[in-house]
């Protein structure tokens, strides 16, 4: 029996990627009950390819004795994309299915210095926007509250 795609969920940190497993169902019953591979097997192996611009990397394996786990892949170049593919092995059972592909680009200090700029700027724009339309208000050139002449009511 094949050890089925584990479903993988990736997202960005500072030049790093975090990345969430969630291990594939066992077809398994004990009493009627689905058993979950680490039911079964007790503890799994897990191997990690990476994929850049510059090929494929199989990172070591690693062992879980999780149902869902989470792992993170640091000292990444910022604003690169990577791409992630999971494999579930077990001592018994050689025989897996990887995960899909999925990519993602390493964050990076720049683009969260950008964001906050950004939004300070948006904010500082718009306080001054506020502050001259009080001061055209006030000297009555826009919204004027006086009554009119009365020859042109």
């Amino acid at each position: 029996a094949c050890l089925g795609p584990p479903e993988v969920s990736i997202s960005s940190c500072l030049n790093c990627i975090n990345i969430t497993v969630k291990l594939p169902a066992s077809h398994l019953r004990s009493n009627e009950k689905l058993l979950s591979l680490i039911d079964v097997y007790k503890e799994l192996d897990y191997y990690i390819m990476l994929k850049t611009r510059d090929g494929e990397h199989k990172r070591p394996h690693e062992r879980t004795t999780e149902e869902t786990f989470n792992t993170v892949i640091e000292e990444l170049y910022p604003n690169t994309n990577y791409c992630v593919s999971v494999v579930v092995a077990a001592s018994m059972n050689k025989h897996s299915i990887p995960s899909a592909w999925k990519c993602v680009t390493a964050g990076s200090v720049a683009q969260q210095d950008y964001h906050t700029t950004t939004v300070a700027g948006a904010a500082c724009f718009s306080l001054m926007l506020a502050v001259v339309l009080k001061c055209m208000h006030a000297g009555g050139y826009i919204l004027q509250n006086k009554p009119l002449p009365r020859m042109l009511v």
